[in-house]
């Protein structure tokens, strides 16, 4: 069976004991006063780029997160997206409460609201210090190598990559880094929510004893679909239509379950070894030219270090039975850490802070303190396991971790322009694709 590197000098349960007392500090000390602004060399200038959707909400949720944050840039591949974020923007610091009591300001001028291939460099080059990553995952190795080079701490969204070539991209950014002392915090919001928080720490301290099997799920309905426009071009629509192709998304294992799968990392202490699985394409879908090629259901057996399997599920099909959740079983109990439940008794009660917002809090917590977190290594491990369980519903062959992480297959288009033109790859064929 393939190691997963410091596996054999960090037991599980030391592992969760130190990330649940590492990413609950700032979540149980309150660091920030309403009202207290940072000096003027302690602003958090914040540039966002990718403006559509998960853009705007890290937006407000920043604005939210600590006195002294400014928004002084945006970037979007489209330049309507950007231009319209400034003005939802703007009106959100005029009218919201909370953003006047921190005292944080939107202050972006005609010539740093950014559009084009290109807006990510000019974004990171505007003078703003802290980076929200939001576009498209398949962007997200790029953008972050382009941020860690420019010295920029960083919040990213999940997943960070699709391929195990944006993954090694990834993590030689995490090196950097660590040498730089920036701080990456992730749009893994469950690691910064209380409830799991609680819940991970009591399983870490033998709860339940010693896992023995763990299952997730992120079963839903359909997603959106956005028609083709006129005048699109190749670029133009499949990012419009970014969820549907499997360069911009990763499929929807790697886009949307990444959440479950890094419950179930944090949980184990470190990502699965191996997986076997299996998934498939079922109506309404027709041409994947004009629907995409991603699947619309997975169903995959990871298999950690020691032996311990995994049953993950994934699926986005009408009027079937949903769950977004995970389960682990030990040898003393049980806990569902959706639910913050152990041997059926909440352990946690109340909503505690939006973790959406508590994220950015723990991050610039982190940055002005001069202890800057990162946990793009995390995030990275999660996103690959996500991508490792791709990898075998797409070939029907198992699949290793180190084999994901090393593998050839780099989906990124080479020299990205508008007018390219984009063929959309073929759905894959279990037994028939090839294992790269």
């Amino acid at each position: 069976m393939t190691d997963i590197p410091g596996s054999d000098t960090t037991s599980r349960r030391d592992f969760l004991k130190t990330t649940t007392v590492v990413a609950g500090t700032a979540v149980a000390a309150h660091l920030f006063t309403p009202g207290v602004h940072a000096a003027e060399n302690n602003t958090i200038k914040v540039g966002v780029i990718g403006c559509g959707g998960r853009g705007s909400g890290a937006a407000e949720n920043v604005m939210h997160s600590a006195p002294g944050v400014e928004i002084v840039a945006l970037g979007d591949y489209f330049q309507d997206k950007a231009s319209g974020l400034r003005n939802r923007l703007m009106r959100f610091a005029q009218n919201d409460e909370q953003c006047k009591k921190l005292g944080n300001k939107v202050s972006i001028p005609d010539e740093a609201c950014y559009g084009g291939v290109d807006a990510y460099q000019k974004v990171i080059d505007s003078g703003a210090n802290y980076i929200i990553l939001a576009t498209p995952p398949g962007f997200r190795p790029q953008h972050l190598q382009a941020a860690v080079a420019a010295g920029k701490n960083i919040f990213t969204e999940k997943p960070v990559g699709v391929d195990g070539a944006g993954i090694r991209k990834v993590l030689d950014a995490y090196e950097e880094a660590k040498k730089k002392k920036l701080a990456i915090v992730a749009g893994t919001q469950r690691r910064h929510q209380a409830g799991y928080l609680e819940t991970m720490k009591q399983v870490a301290n033998g709860a339940i004893g010693e896992i023995t099997a763990l299952r997730c799920y992120w079963n839903q309905g359909n997603i959106w679909f956005r028609d083709r426009k006129s005048g699109m071009t190749d670029l133009d629509y499949q990012i419009n239509n970014w969820y549907h192709f499997m360069w911009l998304c990763g499929d929807h294992i790697v886009e949307q379950h990444v959440h479950n799968l890094d419950v179930c990392n944090w949980a184990m202490g470190g990502p699965p070894a191996r997986a076997v699985g299996m998934g498939g394409r079922t109506r309404p879908y027709n041409d994947p030219k004009v629907d995409g090629n991603i699947f619309n259901f997975f169903a995959i057996d990871f298999e950690y270090p020691n032996g311990v399997h995994m049953l993950s599920m994934a699926r986005q099909i009408n009027d079937c039975e949903n769950s977004v959740s995970e389960a682990l079983v030990g040898t003393k109990g049980t806990c569902q850490p959706n639910q913050y439940r152990i041997n059926g008794k909440s352990v946690f009660r109340g909503r505690g802070i939006d973790p959406y917002v508590q994220e950015h809090t723990d991050l610039i917590a982190s940055i002005r303190k001069g202890e800057p977190l990162n946990e793009l290594k995390t995030v990275a491990e999660s996103t690959l396991t996500a991508i490792m369980g791709r990898m075998s519903a797409y070939t029907g062959k198992a699949v290793t971790f180190d084999f994901a992480l090393k593998s050839r297959l780099d989906t990124f288009p080479p020299k990205l322009s508008r007018d390219m033109s984009l063929p959309v790859a073929d759905l894959p064929v279990p037994g028939k694709t090839e294992l790269i």
